[in-house]
């Protein structure tokens, strides 16, 4: 047997053996599992919640998701005290590298290579320049010099052709419906939009809690309307030399709009646009300034181009982000509900052997599970049925029971998210902003 399987199998036998846990957790993320390996540390977590080796788990997780944001907040947490972690002190360097804090970064990965030098990444050095001994009087402006010559590549996204439609994205009309509105009907009927001198294009911002499907229905926003999409990471825009950054930021919008008509897409947008009255360097308030000249259309015409942007905390988001012309639509993605639970569900189920699955019963024991907790339940469950088929010898159809002893086996993934929106917006809900979320949680 395959040693995750193994593990798994372990764990399932054992599931308050937190070293146990701790080595599953290890062994996804060696195989580039990142995603299932969030979900392994957050159970481990809700049995060890001050386990320090399990936070940094689940910190290099997110950080291998590209979850840039996630993962600060809990390395800011680890490094705060004197007796760190090594490789805590070095994924906070690279996070912070990412940022374009490079003197924080260079302290960070000196004080994590100087505790163990074995948690050291010579990429990651030689990248700040540390390798030819470079000191405080080699930064500028908060950067570090170059340690080669020559200026930095070219950005070069991919622009995709995505195939599908929002038939394929599970519940969620209502924000269809506000796409069609926003997008796509301006995009069929131009005549109307123009008679009325009405822009084709503009932003919508997305927020809710993770795995709720923000992501896919951007992509099948753009299959709907069979136009390019342009998925961006904060990989791709933030970089370490002064410039580089909103250089990168004006070439993705340059992309989008030679392949016109394009979404573009900015996945965890609050860390490219986090508040301006919460940050330390000029850096950071130099590429929100680009980013809100970008979508203004200043040098250039947004025409065409349709900007869809996601994010799980929208309230780091700079408030001037949301200025009609810019992100003038912000929609709340809750936690899908039962009848869109069932289309997920289903959606998961096609292409698997199954058995007379009564969909509308597992639904009901799955209240408050995402979309991704949803496919999880899908994975647990075939992974039962392959353990079961590697004893029999015989391949056997998933059936009700198996999927509702899988939804038993987890909890939703958005608990977590609504016990932090709910202060927000309890406490800072200038102008009804989060009116939504107060709704959905019935205190409202």
């Amino acid at each position: 047997m395959d040693e995750l399987e193994t593990l798994r199998e372990a764990v399932q036998c054992s599931p308050h053996n937190i070293p146990l846990r701790r080595h599953l957790g290890q062994t996804l993320l060696n195989r580039g599992l990142a995603g299932d390996a969030e979900l392994e540390y957050r159970d481990a977590l809700a049995l060890a919640p001050d386990d320090a080796e399990l936070k940094l788990g689940l910190a290099r997780a997110f950080f291998q998701q590209g979850k840039a944001s996630h993962a600060l907040v809990i390395v800011e947490d680890l490094t705060k005290n004197a007796d760190a972690s090594p490789r805590a002190c070095v994924l906070h360097a690279k996070l912070l590298a990412g940022m374009g804090d490079v003197e924080r970064a260079i302290r960070q990965y000196r004080r994590g290579i100087e505790k163990d030098p074995t948690a050291g990444d010579a990429e990651f050095s030689a990248r700040l320049g540390i390798d030819a001994d470079v000191g405080a009087s080699e930064t500028v402006g908060g950067k570090v010099r170059a340690a080669w010559e020559g200026d930095a590549s070219e950005v070069a996204a991919a622009v995709e052709r995505p195939t599908i439609r929002f038939d394929d994205v599970g519940g969620m009309e209502s924000i269809k419906e506000e796409i069609r509105l926003k997008i796509i009907h301006p995009l069929q009927h131009p005549e109307f939009y123009r008679a009325y001198g009405k822009a084709i294009g503009g932003g919508i911002l997305m927020y809710g809690p993770p795995g709720c499907g923000k992501t896919h229905l951007a992509r099948a926003t753009a299959g709907e309307i069979r136009a390019g999409f342009i998925a961006v990471g904060i990989s791709d825009v933030l970089d370490m030399w002064i410039g580089n950054s909103e250089r990168n930021l004006h070439e993705l919008f340059e992309q989008a709009r030679r392949n016109r008509p394009c979404v573009l897409f900015f996945d965890e947008v609050d860390a490219l646009g986090a508040s301006r009255a919460d940050m330390r360097q000029h850096a950071g308030r130099m590429l929100i300034n680009q980013f809100l000249s970008e979508m203004d259309g200043v040098k250039a015409s947004n025409e065409g181009v349709l900007i869809l942007a996601a994010t799980n905390a929208p309230w780091h988001l700079d408030s001037a982000f949301r200025r009609p012309g810019r992100f003038d639509r912000i929609m709340f993605v809750p936690p899908p509900d039962a009848a869109a639970r069932a289309a997920i569900l289903r959606l998961h189920l096609r292409g698997k052997p199954v058995d007379d699955v009564d969909v509308d019963h597992v639904v009901k024991k799955a209240d408050g599970f995402s979309g991704a907790d949803l496919r999880a339940v899908v994975d647990v469950a075939v992974e039962a049925k392959l353990r079961e088929a590697m004893k029999s010898g015989v391949p056997q159809p998933l059936k009700t029971k198996d999927l509702v002893t899988a939804v038993a086996s987890r909890k939703p993934t958005t608990r977590d998210w609504f016990a932090t929106a709910r202060n927000h917006a309890l406490y800072s809900n200038q102008g009804g902003t989060y009116d939504d979320i107060l709704t959905y949680l019935k205190l409202k």
